[in-house]
């Protein structure tokens, strides 16, 4: 059974996914290339449950790991300390904007998380947790059984580890449905359909500034079932060029995310 949860990135994904590793009871272990110490208000805000540690230390001690860093800093998670765990891939890659460029992805030649497992020759990674914004990724998790529980994609190549996933992410409010491969991971990345849009309100028409921001952060999206996941991901065309850009993405979310950065700075 998984019982300690580590991460490395406590930012807008990592940090919303510790707090709700915390609110459902696993023991949690966060890292940072910063070092423990600058974790340290992070760790007194989530409580004893919680224990900032390195990189390494936190790769031993969990029983299942989250990689929450920009995607251009995948070559930073530690293999050898992860071999044989199963390693939740939320990176998503923004090339002009924070990653740079990769050829073999911009080719269509890999995608992303099988990019990550080539570096994790010895783990077992899933891409999972990725698709929403950071905001709804907390608020949106719902009890199984509450009708506003909503289904997110989950992609990977080994069964089991998906299985452990998918029951991480139930625990935490979130049902789960498999879409394939890491081959297939495409479908679920920056730019495709099931990309934020379907998991954050549709603003009415006419609200100012004030109250439509307001709506956005009170509100979810529809509720998504396994079937409507599925359908979603299946109908994706692969599109070029490959990656996110902010203009994918709903303008108040691009907002908040520049108040957030402007607020650690």
């Amino acid at each position: 059974m998984t019982k300690t949860i580590g991460f490395i990135g406590t930012g807008m994904i990592g940090g919303a996914l510790a707090r709700l590793a915390v609110a459902a009871g696993y023991n949690v272990v966060v890292s940072s290339a910063r070092g423990p110490e600058a974790l340290a208000g992070f760790v007194a805000e989530l409580g004893p449950q919680v224990r900032a540690a390195s990189v390494e230390e936190a790769a031993d001690a969990a029983d299942l790991f989250i990689a929450s860093i920009p995607l251009g800093a995948f070559k930073s998670l530690p293999a050898a300390h992860l071999a044989g765990k199963i390693v939740i891939d939320t990176m998503n890659y923004y090339p002009s904007a924070r990653d740079g460029n990769f050829p073999d992805i911009d080719a269509a030649k890999l995608t992303t998380s099988e990019m990550v497992q080539q570096h994790l020759k010895d783990s077992k990674v899933v891409k999972a947790l990725h698709n929403l914004d950071f905001h709804h990724l907390f608020a949106n998790a719902r009890p199984a059984g509450d009708a506003g529980r909503t289904t997110l994609p989950i992609a990977g190549d080994d069964a089991e580890a998906k299985k452990a996933v998918g029951q991480f992410m139930d625990t935490i409010g979130y049902s789960a449905v498999d879409i394939g491969p890491l081959a297939e991971s495409w479908r679920i990345e920056p730019g495709t359909p099931i990309y934020v849009w379907p998991y954050v309100p549709a603003i009415p028409e006419g609200l100012n500034e004030k109250d439509a921001r307001a709506w956005y952060l009170e509100n979810a999206g529809e509720p998504l079932s396994a079937e409507q996941v599925k359908q979603i991901t299946a109908n994706t065309e692969r599109h070029f060029p490959v990656g996110g850009s902010p203009d994918d993405l709903p303008p108040i979310h691009v907002t908040l995310v520049g108040e957030v950065y402007k607020s650690r700075q």
